[in-house]
C-alpha cells in the first residue's frame, strides 16, 4: 500500500506533484490555480519553506498583498538570509505604499545578494 500523507490520503509524490504543477501554473499567469495547488502542500507539509515563498510569489501576483506579505514574513523567519523573499517583501510593502519597510527590505536584499536588480531597489546613495 503506498505511504500516505495526514488524512487526505494524497501520496508525498502528490505533494510533489502538485507543487511542480503550481510552478508551471504560475509562469503560465495563472496563481490563483497556483494557489488551490499550495494550499494542499502546506496543509499537509507547513514546514515546507520552498512551498511557502511559492505560495507567497503567487499571491502576490494575484495581487493578494496581505497574505503575500505574511506568507513572505514566515519565509524570511525561517530564512532570514533569504535575500530574493527580501527583496519581494519589500515589492510587496511597495505596492502598499509602505516605503520605509520597502527601503529596509531592499537594502538588506543587497546586502545578501548583491545582484544588480537589489541593488539598484536598494538604492544606497539615497
Amino acid at each position: 500500500m503506498p505511504e500516505t500523507s495526514g488524512s487526505t490520503g494524497r501520496s508525498p509524490q502528490t505533494h510533489v506533484i502538485d507543487f511542480r504543477a503550481a510552478e508551471q501554473l504560475l509562469a503560465a499567469r495563472d496563481p490563483r490555480g497556483a494557489v488551490k495547488l499550495l494550499d494542499r502542500v502546506i496543509a499537509e507539509h507547513p514546514e515546507n519553506t520552498a512551498a511557502r515563498l511559492l505560495r507567497a510569489r503567487a499571491f502576490f501576483a494575484a495581487a493578494q498583498l496581505r497574505p503575500a506579505e505574511l506568507e513572505f514574513t514566515i519565509v524570511l523567519e525561517r530564512e532570514p538570509d533569504n535575500a530574493f523573499a527580501h527583496f519581494a517583501l519589500a515589492r510587496t510593502y511597495q505596492r502598499q505604499a509602505r516605503d520605509d519597510q520597502a527601503k529596509r527590505h531592499f537594502r538588506l536584499a543587497a546586502a545578501l545578494d548583491p545582484n544588480p536588480e537589489y541593488l539598484e531597489a536598494a538604492r544606497f546613495d539615497s
